[in-house]
């Protein structure tokens, strides 16, 4: 790459020494030019000198979404109702979030290519080790209810998801980095954050990936279903739940107007009633269509697929406290029995990528390419158990949840144990009762000697590192205790620069695949089905459903 050396030494003085290093790794060809992007994008994109060095290495900024057409017209999605009430610091399941997106905003939104955008945040920047992040929340936006949005909303809204007492669906992603009283207001634009602990993701977890987190006023209530008072491009309308909900466009939304008038919800408890919704024409878009549906609209020239790419996945655990389990070569056994190339078309039709046993996905950056793609190799897998003493096959029961693709999966690990004498009995449950309390001692999900649990999807691998698999993890299904790697997340976590998250994550891949305590056989995507003529829609591996520039042609 030819760079004009005078105009980037301007920039490299004006930038600080995170942002010179993210430079050096580029022009020496060590990191990608869509991987720079992502990782200017994580540093915030108006850090001293940032743009200007994007430019000098010949980038252009970050796309912006274009209008599709003239404003206009009513949208109708049907969806799986929420949960339960819609209450923004409990919300936990897609329903409940496709809601939270229509009113909600975030400080920033993870893109469907993993880059974060500003949104109410108009930029972001670390300290030099990553354990403070200033944030400046954008000029200019009111409240549904016309109040101004200031920096005194951000901190509120931060402080309920992080306060103990508040049954927060936030408190495990927030453990261990961000506490009730580490976000603090500078001034009426100013945020910043007091990490517990450097982490060079941390913005990540203030987008939309942390669903929880759109920004409320700092007098709300809890009332959020009756008013649902926020900055989005659309204001309610009405809301019943169980039934359906209906929303008009903000005229005074401080970004874009939206072009559709008005949006019509129509909530469904399964997903039959959903599609056959889409089929009858009494919806436009359908939310989060099952993978295993999806082969059904395929062939239909009426309606189309939209895949939006994630790492989302189902996490088979081994307790490796409890036999046959206690020995790593029986648990590697299991992984090289796994024909993964034929999980991800029989499961998904393709729309899925390989998995490689750690939660490093090959979309993300940091992910060590170089770490060899574990293969399936029954004759290992025999050689393997005859070593750990169980020449003649094991018995074990695996757990599983009657959930979208899972009991296939489970059929197709017990086809594959099969083959090296493992004998296995499934148990199906309901995800309720496969979930119960959630808590050691009491939940089939966390106490089961082997179990398949549905992770949903992160713009940043952290949340996937620490909760099922460090020593502390709240979610640690695998009963795995390791320090070494405890401390190797820890360093990754804590690193502000691509290339030693990369080497850290080598570690990580290599020592998980020696380890294997759990298996990541594939990343899922996620899928939204619209009825052709439909554009504009954007849609989250989490369910939101950003609908500002959808259009229904007439």
């Amino acid at each position: 790459m030819s760079i004009n050396s005078k105009p980037l030494d301007a920039v490299r003085r004006s930038c600080g020494v995170i942002e010179n290093a993210l430079i050096d790794s580029h022009a020496a060809g060590r990191i990608s030019r869509r991987d720079f992007l992502r990782h200017c994008s994580v540093l915030g994109l108006s850090a001293p000198g940032l743009a200007a060095a994007i430019g000098s290495l010949g980038m252009a900024t970050l796309p912006r979404p274009a209008r599709a057409a003239a404003p206009g017209g009513t949208l109708r999605i049907a969806q799986i109702g929420p949960a339960s009430a819609l209450e923004p610091v409990k919300v936990a399941d897609p329903g409940g979030i496709t809601q939270l997106s229509v009113c909600g905003e975030y400080l920033c939104v993870n893109g469907p290519d993993f880059t974060l955008r500003p949104s109410l945040a108009e930029s972001w920047s670390p300290n030099s080790d990553g354990s403070i992040w200033t944030f400046r929340v954008r000029n200019s936006v009111t409240f549904h209810n016309g109040k101004p949005l200031t920096a005194a909303d951000v901190v509120a809204s931060f402080e309920r998801l992080t306060d103990p007492d508040s049954e927060s669906n936030a408190l495990t992603a927030f453990a261990g980095y961000l506490s009730k009283g580490g976000t603090r207001q500078r001034d009426d634009a100013t945020v910043e954050f007091h990490l517990d602990a450097a982490n060079g993701n941390f913005p990540y977890l203030v987008s939309s990936d942390s669903h929880n987190a759109i920004i409320l006023p700092a007098d709300y209530r809890g009332d959020y279903e009756t008013n649902q008072i926020g900055t989005g491009p659309f204001k309610l309308e009405s809301y019943t739940p169980r039934t359906g909900a209906s929303y008009l466009r903000q005229d005074s939304y401080w970004g874009a107007k939206a072009l559709p008038d008005r949006l019509e919800f129509t909530f469904h408890a399964d997903d039959k009633s959903q599609a056959q919704a889409l089929r009858d024409g009494q919806a436009d878009i359908l939310s989060g269509l099952p993978r295993l549906a999806a082969a059904a609209l395929s062939g239909d020239p009426a309606f189309e697929i939209l895949r939006t790419p994630a790492t989302s996945h189902n996490q088979l655990h081994m307790r490796t406290d409890m036999d046959p389990f206690k020995d790593p070569r029986v648990r590697r056994a299991v992984a090289l029995c796994l024909d993964r190339p034929k999980l991800v078309q029989g499961l998904f039709a393709g729309r899925a990528r390989i998995g490689n046993d750690s939660p490093f996905a090959p979309d993300y950056p940091s992910t060590d390419k170089a770490v060899s793609q574990r293969q399936r190799d029954v004759a290992a897998a025999k050689q393997l158990l005859e070593a750990a003493g169980l020449k003649s096959g094991f018995q074990v029961a695996l757990t599983a949840q009657q959930y979208q693709e899972i009991p296939a999966f489970a059929l197709a690990i017990q086809d594959a144990l099969a083959e090296i004498g493992g004998k296995v009995e499934i148990t199906t449950l309901e995800p309720g009762a496969y979930y119960a309390d959630g808590v050691f001692g009491k939940s089939p999900w966390l106490d089961c000697v082997m179990g398949i649990t549905d992770y949903v999807h992160q713009g940043a691998p952290n949340a996937h590192l620490t909760a099922p698999l460090r020593s502390d993890g709240a979610w640690n299904s695998a009963r795995y205790k390791n320090p070494a790697y405890d401390r190797l997340v820890t360093s990754y976590i804590a690193a502000l620069e691509p290339e030693s998250q990369r080497k850290a994550a080598g570690e990580i891949q290599k020592l998980l695949l020696d380890e294997t305590p759990v298996i990541f056989g594939y990343f899922h995507d996620h899928l939204t089905a619209v009825k052709k003529g439909v554009s504009g829609v954007v849609a989250s591996p989490l369910g939101h459903l950003w609908l500002a520039q959808a259009r229904l042609a007439s």
